[in-house]
């Protein structure tokens, strides 16, 4: 089995020290080597099929007809003309035009398959013979056609990140951060229907729903359709190779060009029609017309406001899609079996008070639609350091929930990647997750992911050789457990720090270094085995076994009267922002008495004024000895 975050990192790394020795910008880089994914991942899918009809066919006795393309559809595979073949590439002989032939072969793909018509790029003569020959045999990995881990989709992926931050242009970021993406799918739960992001740039939000769907048990090839809107062509070329490299081109249907620009066209028309909408919109949009705008329609909330150009204000185009994203969701209608759609997407963290738009504020709420508003900390994007809000409706909100949103404050609570790049780690968007479920009433999860952590951590215990440690892991029954041993746990890192440190000390100088990454590999498996106890810690903490509570500075449910506020309705800000609810986190005790702890930072200050004025003195009688 492959490990894949090892398999993507020596990949990249590849990759990227082969462009870096050539003359190629990131941007000039990114499409042919995203095609070179997409190509490798559809000779895998074709070998297998072929295995397969070759296998059938052996098994039957008389004439048989040539196998078609259609053969190999019928096993989820594209046919490939030999010359599109990956292992024809690999052996061309070195006289040939590696760019041209490369450049036919995805054309040839593209008139064998009209979905993809335009979309496969055609620029590899720009490469050159020896780079582009030397990007074929990176990706002539065994590894990737091993089935079963959608390997070569979440290489994909993974190269769609490490582009993002050269390639994002003017024309808005094509790639959402991952951690985002999935805890919006967390919320809003995609089972089976449609799903629209009309803002789709790579199609992660897409990728990650049918990961969703397929970790719950379901298959989202016959389960879910999804629509996509994406001005960019590039972009929108992204999304069709990324929804193919993870098998979802029979379950797509993506629009782009203008024609695809949301706020003038609904290409789908999919309006009061979609059971799922999620999106990361472009935040701030100006010159936006507000005539055209008006036109298109899909506006429940009202009319934005124009200025004396005729144009939508930045706040304006920003409620302009949270306009959209409720009117597409389909209503709730018990008689007809319809739950009622849900929405989750990105917005700038100004939409949530503005002043202009608190109208349209007030009538979400008074409907009842906003349900979970998620503030996100600095640093989550690659190319913007500012925060963010997550947005959630829900059309199906039933009983007293129905007047209620649940605020949630996430910006101390993530993972630093770097010193500009935060995240939340699968462990935090499961806890982030738990408050939502809590919110809910749904118990059973958050017990289930008690369960999720005890096992886990009964699986890392025995990477500590400290036995009171493994003691401490194994066999959690009782939540007050998690934070012994995660004291214990950090405690035994310390100790086998310096049982390692007195070992290499111990060694030929020859043999430290490769001892050093030995056990500096072991100690960080340590550490992050006692970041899940943390995590766990965490959560426990602040809800033990499932039990709801506000918690200061993190979450509170607050009900619509809290929302209006003490003012009158026409008067009320009706603000969305998180921090005016869930208010501060109480300061810790660090166990210093203040009124003790004044007196000596006094009587210290009066020591250091006493010792600067004796400095002083004999300064000064020094200057005069020197008589100047």
């Amino acid at each position: 089995m492959a490990d894949i975050t090892k398999l993507e990192k020596e990949l990249w790394e590849a990759a990227d020290d082969l462009r870096a020795n050539s003359k190629l910008t990131s941007q000039q880089y990114c499409m042919p080597v995203l095609g070179l994914i997409f190509l490798r991942y559809a000779w895998g899918r074709f070998k297998r099929a072929d295995a397969r009809i070759q296998e059938e066919r052996s098994k039957k006795t008389g004439r048989q007809a040539p196998v078609s393309p259609e053969d190999y559809a019928a096993k989820g595979a594209m046919w490939l003309p030999e010359e599109s073949r990956y292992d024809y590439l690999l052996m061309l002989p070195e006289t040939a035009d590696a760019g041209k032939v490369v450049n036919r072969a995805m054309k040839a793909i593209m008139d064998a398959n009209p979905s993809l018509s335009g979309v496969l790029p055609q620029t590899y003569t720009d490469l050159g013979n020896e780079l582009l020959r030397n990007v074929l045999r990176i990706f002539n990995n065994p590894q990737l056609d091993e089935e079963g881990d959608d390997i070569i989709g979440r290489i994909y992926e993974y190269f769609l990140g490490k582009f993002a931050p050269s390639v994002a242009s003017d024309d808005g970021v094509f790639f959402t951060p991952k951690s985002l993406v999935r805890m919006i799918m967390n919320v809003i739960e995609p089972e089976r229907g449609t799903m629209l992001d009309p803002a789709c740039g790579s199609g992660g939000m897409f990728v990650s729903a049918a990961d969703y769907v397929r970790e719950n048990g379901g298959n989202p090839i016959d389960s879910m359709m999804f629509y996509g809107q994406e001005k960019v062509e590039y972009n929108a070329d992204l999304c069709l190779m990324n929804m193919a490299v993870h098998g979802m081109q029979a379950c797509g249907d993506i629009k782009s060009g203008d024609a695809a620009n949301s706020f003038y066209h609904d290409a789908h028309k999919l309006e009061g029609q979609c059971d799922y909408v999620a999106a990361n919109p472009p935040f701030n949009v100006d010159k936006v017309k507000a005539s055209q705008a008006i036109d298109a329609g899909r506006l429940p909330l009202g009319t934005p406001k124009e200025n004396k150009k005729g144009e939508v204000s930045t706040s304006g185009a920003n409620y302009l899609w949270i306009n959209y994203f409720l009117s597409y969701l389909k209503d709730h209608d018990e008689a007809k079996g319809e739950k009622g759609g849900r929405a989750g997407f990105v917005m700038a963290s100004s939409a949530t008070d503005s002043n202009a738009e608190k109208h349209m504020r007030r009538k979400l709420v008074e409907d009842g639609f906003v349900d979970t508003m998620i503030y996100v900390g600095n640093n989550f994007f690659y190319t913007k350091s500012l925060p963010c809000t997550l947005w959630f409706f829900d059309k199906g909100k039933k009983g007293e929930l129905k007047d209620k949103v649940l605020f949630i404050d996430a910006q101390r609570y993530h993972t630093a990647v770097s010193t500009t790049l935060n995240e939340w780690t699968p462990w935090q968007l499961k806890n982030l997750s738990a408050i939502v479920w809590l919110y809910r009433g749904e118990t059973e999860k958050y017990s289930a992911l008690i369960d999720d952590y005890r096992k886990a951590i009964d699986e890392v215990a025995p990477l500590f050789q400290d036995e009171r440690a493994r003691k401490a892991m194994m066999g959690i029954s009782d939540i007050d457990d998690f934070v012994r041993a995660k004291d214990v746990a950090f405690e035994a890192i310390e100790r086998q720090k310096q049982v390692d440190k007195e070992e290499i000390d111990n060694l030929p100088k020859r043999q430290q270094k490769a001892r050093r990454e030995v056990l500096a590999d072991h100690v960080a498996k340590m550490e992050a085995a006692a970041t899940v106890i943390s995590e766990a810690v965490w959560l426990t903490e602040k809800f033990g076994n499932g039990e709801w509570a506000d918690v200061p500075g993190l979450c509170k449910i607050a009900t619509r009267d809290e929302i209006c506020g003490d003012q009158s309705a026409d008067k009320s800000s009706w603000s969305l922002t998180p921090g005016a609810y869930v208010g501060v986190p109480p300061i810790e005790d660090d166990g210093v008495d203040f009124h003790e702890r004044m007196g000596e930072i006094q009587e210290e200050l009066v020591r250091l004024q006493a010792e600067s004025n004796d400095l002083m003195a004999i300064i000064s009688k020094n200057f005069k000895e020197l008589e100047l």
